[in-house]
């Protein structure tokens, strides 16, 4: 498999003058204490230690190493408390989240050059590492959390299982196969919609649509199941890039969607353009956090200020977003509809569905109280005419 390396991995140095790769690209800083330690640390020592800022990095059994990193998460939800889902706590639930991924991400395990993990009953993770790093075997060894390496096996298993997509029927294996850091399609009422919503008129004259934010290249697929004969793919994130690409060659249809980098709107005009920004208005700080979180709805607003003049006479602008973000008082619907209004707009029609999926129904997330409420929409946009 031929790679290229998606950014540099920063190195850290022992106190003996060893130097050590930190494989992490979750902004998370490299570790500035770090002691070794092995199966005989009690949860209790672990934890203590890691809450004082401490990097664990261990040298034991790694499924000792899981059992020790559960527990840690254990005394850290025992010391959580519930909050409700208003602006100011959402913000600090997300430092509190930050806080606990710190405290998480100082259990390291070792990795060797050729990214094999050299401790006792340790899974061959090797091609989960290259698969996420864009690297192929380095010249020195390595650390990286142990929870961002499982973190990285999960997203190789999706990987090679990929993800069955009822509306992609009729296209190769009818699955999306994400990568590590690209968000995956699971939630099936967004692209449900994509796949029923009436197709706009200008398209049987002019078959032309943009996919904007692209990702996977799911909803790419989806608009050429429905017929469109040319689609441009926009996005620019390289693991996006590469994971469209692969999906659109899997799924038989590369010579029908053009991957366009580095740019929201493609160049021209289309008679339809469909934009799934991320969702709530807050700061990624990890790669697949983008798929989610939008600081200042950057992208929507783009979206929405510059989509008419790329729309054909009788095109399309769809726009899915959830309401959660205005459940969580970082958005307001007056905010929204001003941005449409100002962007040159008119609503056609809202088709609403209700989310399916397992958080949706669970009382114990933090943020069940604005996910019982959500609601996901496909907004038809059109030009306003004079």
């Amino acid at each position: 498999m031929t790679t290229s390396p998606l950014f540099v991995l920063p190195s850290i140095s022992l106190e003996d003058g060893k130097e050590l790769l930190w494989l992490s690209e979750k902004q998370a800083p490299s570790p500035q204490r770090i002691q070794a330690v092995d199966d005989t640390c009690t949860a209790d020592q672990a934890f203590r230690m890691a809450s004082q800022g401490t990097s664990l990095l261990w040298q034991g059994d790694f499924q000792n190493a899981r059992q020790l990193l559960q527990a840690v998460v254990r005394r850290l939800t025992a010391k959580a408390k519930p909050i409700a889902a208003d602006a100011f706590d959402f913000n600090r639930h997300r430092m509190n989240q930050a806080q606990r991924a710190n405290i998480l991400s100082r259990l390291l395990v070792p990795v060797e050059p050729d990214f094999s993990i050299p401790l006792r009953r340790a899974p061959d993770c090797q091609q989960a590492i290259v698969e996420a790093f864009g690297f192929q075997p380095v010249s020195l060894p390595g650390v990286i959390p142990l929870r961002d390496l499982q973190g990285l096996i999960g997203a190789h298993e999706w990987r090679k299982k990929g993800v069955q997509i009822p509306a992609l029927a009729q296209l190769g294996t009818g699955r999306i196969h994400p990568h590590y850091g690209v968000f995956s399609p699971v939630r099936g009422e967004y692209l449900d919609m994509v796949a029923k919503a009436p197709l706009p008129a200008a398209l049987s004259e002019q078959s032309v649509a943009f996919d904007l934010g692209t990702g996977t290249g799911v909803l790419a697929a989806i608009l050429v199941a429905r017929g469109v004969e040319q689609v441009f793919a926009s996005d620019s994130a390289p693991r996006a890039l590469a994971c469209a690409k692969d999906n659109l060659k899997r799924l038989g249809i590369q010579d029908k969607v053009q991957i366009c980098a580095d740019t929201l709107f493609p160049e021209g005009q289309a008679a339809l353009v469909v934009c799934n920004p991320p969702w709530v208005p807050a700061k990624p700080v990890s790669t697949v956090e983008q798929g989610v979180y939008d600081e200042g709805s950057q992208m929507l607003r783009a979206f929405l200020a510059g989509v008419a003049d790329r729309l054909l006479p009788n095109g399309e602008a769809w726009l899915i977003l959830s309401d959660i973000a205005e459940h969580l008082q970082l958005r307001t619907r007056p905010e929204l509809n001003s941005w449409i209004e100002a962007g040159g707009l008119s609503v056609i029609e809202r088709m609403d569905r209700r989310p399916t999926h397992a958080k949706a129904t669970d009382e114990s997330d933090p943020l069940h109280a604005a996910r019982a409420r959500e609601i996901t929409s496909l907004w038809r946009l059109k030009r306003k005419t004079a």
